[in-house]
């Protein structure tokens, strides 16, 4: 009795109702105070418009457009006008979106706005004409869209007319993503059919509600169609991060601010300070703690073998340790947008003091339970066309990438021959080649074979002290030529893997010191020394054209 108020939107105060998942029961203000999700069990309800509109957008700030395009009747259909009339009606609602400017924190973006209670949100022609016309303005406008989507797919009284707004939305979107311009779609509970398939999945980012149900074919054509029961969660939004599809979930408490990171990561820079955009007063040096002069002032070179091991220890630092110690407000972004989240490829976007980057790198892990899930650092198809997605991600706005690599190679399994490794990191290796923004690498811990290769096609490639990188493992190198795998450390001898041998050769420009070795006590002053020479890195490409940093790339690997 009470769903149909509660997913609908919540109805008078004074009438009580029960949370269709817990049966706990309420009034309204219990809810309203909690944004619309149950105090008691964490139910999302799906909201109207207006309220959607005041929980992101800064307060008076929401500007309409587009409130009065004329309605048709396109297949001349039965009884729709009168069901039109009778949905405006009822919502006080023009059309299934309502569109318009707004600020967020005073930042100003595009928002459209699906509501569910009229016809389910349908893409009609009047839906597809307010949201692409919107999409023109914001990029005329040079403004970010944000769009919450929610819809039971193309609408059935417009037949082939509607499915063209599916066509018509999605190439407004490309001019506005030609243009150099932010979309983020948030998919609430449902979005599924045409919509799915058009606007809701062309997000620079895509976010999720909890729980939404998001889908191309509903679960009950599913399910009739193949004949089976699906499973639990199936078509959920965790379903589709575990999946790739999208890059995260958003709690609606944190909705607005986690919307203000992001526009504020993308906001438009003036180019000759596209690279180098700090802020004042950060630092310009760091000297290591005490306990680390004294660490490295007793530390033994450690001959090849030994860097070896040194660069497999379980205790050094990991990419996320360094992310966490060098960047502020770093945002994860997951999947490939085609099959998978691979773990063992952590990427997002954060800022290095004022100056919004992309980081992507390989995880392996601190403890056997992390490096389990994390495949020990070897990344699958899946993993390197999340870190190609985000670094094309940020070619588009210009913002340069630092790579994280810490990899014994590629994993090789039979699933990942299946999906195409090779091609995924050729694909990497040719891609990146002609990317125009700064590309750093650093290796900081083992670097094996095309499996680091694949995240190390930069403008220079760095290695910590004590790190490797090589053609394969030196037991794998000892096996092939010697046919004795117990040789492998007169192989790593003979290698030259080490940071030592390899700045010699001119295949990396930098090594990072490590103060007596990495681990708990000198990771924040490798961190630190790492992060002043990441700024200096950047330095040298403000305001310099794309292209000439792209030549610059394929000049460095054109001397090998």
């Amino acid at each position: 009795m009470a769903f149909e108020k509660i997913r609908g939107i919540i109805g008078k105060p004074e009438v009580g109702f029960e949370c269709p998942s817990c049966g706990k029961e309420f009034i309204k203000e219990d809810v309203v105070i909690n944004n619309y999700v149950c105090p008691t069990c964490g139910y999302y309800f799906r909201i109207r418009a207006k309220n959607r509109i005041r929980i992101v957008a800064d307060t008076k700030s929401f500007e309409y457009w587009f409130e009065d395009l004329p309605v048709s009747n396109p297949l001349d259909f039965p009884g729709y006008e009168d069901k039109l009339a009778e949905t405006k009606e009822k919502t006080k609602l023009h059309e299934a979106v309502t569109v318009g400017k707004c600020t967020i924190y005073g930042e100003p973006v595009c928002l459209f706005v699906c509501d569910a209670r009229f016809l389910m949100s349908s893409m009609g022609h009047v839906v597809g004409e307010k949201i692409a016309a919107a999409v023109e303005r914001a990029t005329q406008e040079r403004l970010p869209v944000i769009g919450f989507c929610c819809s039971g797919g193309a609408r059935m009284q417009e037949g082939i007319v509607s499915l063209m707004q599916m066509a018509k939305t999605s190439a407004a979107l490309k001019k506005h993503s030609d243009a150099g311009l932010l979309y983020v779609p948030v998919l609430t509970d449902p979005t599924t059919g045409g919509v799915t398939a058009s606007f809701a999945m062309l997000g620079d980012i895509i976010l999720g509600e909890p729980n939404a149900l998001i889908g191309f074919a509903g679960p009950r054509v599913i399910e009739q169609t193949i004949g089976q029961k699906l499973p639990k969660g199936f078509q959920r939004a965790e379903f589709l991060v575990e999946h790739g599809i999208i890059d995260g979930i958003v709690e609606r408490d944190d909705l607005k601010s986690t919307l203000y990171r992001i526009v504020k990561l993308h906001k438009e820079k003036d180019a000759s300070k596209r690279y180098a955009n700090f802020e004042e007063g950060s630092i310009t040096s760091y000297i290591p703690k005490e306990i680390v002069r004294e660490k490295a002032a007793h530390s033994e070179l450690k001959d090849a073998w030994g860097k070896v091991h040194a660069s497999r220890d379980m205790s050094r630092p990991s990419m996320l340790t360094y992310v966490d110690i060098m960047f502020d407000d770093f945002i994860e972004l997951h999947g490939d947008r085609a099959f998978r989240d691979d773990p063992a490829v952590v990427g997002g976007i954060a800022f290095l003091d004022g100056q919004p980057v992309t980081v992507v790198g390989i995880q392996k892990g601190n403890d056997g339970k992390e490096c389990s899930y994390r495949n020990f650092g070897m990344a699958s198809p899946e993993g390197y066309r999340k870190a190609l997605r985000l670094m094309k991600q940020a070619e588009k706005f210009n913002r340069p990438v630092i790579c994280f690599i810490n990899t014994s190679g590629a994993y090789p399994g039979m699933e990942a021959e299946e999906r195409g490794q090779g091609e995924a990191i050729a694909r990497n290796l040719y891609e990146m080649s002609g990317m125009k923004m700064p590309i750093l690498s650093v290796l900081i811990g083992e670097g094996g074979s095309g499996g680091a290769l694949a995240l190390a096609v930069a403008n220079e490639v760095w290695m910590l002290e004590n790190s490797t990188y090589s053609i394969l493992s030196p037991e794998g190198f000892a096996s092939i030529l010697w046919k004795d795998g117990k040789r492998a450390k007169e192989a790593s001898e003979v290698m030259k893997i080490t940071a030592q041998d390899l700045k010699q050769l001119g295949a990396i420009e930098k090594i990072i010191p490590e103060f007596g070795g990495a681990d708990d006590t000198t990771v924040e002053a490798i961190a630190m020394t790492m992060k002043v020479e990441v700024k200096k890195f950047l330095e040298q490409y403000a305001g310099m054209d794309g292209e000439q940093i792209a030549q610059e790339r394929y000049n460095r690997f054109r001397k090998f």
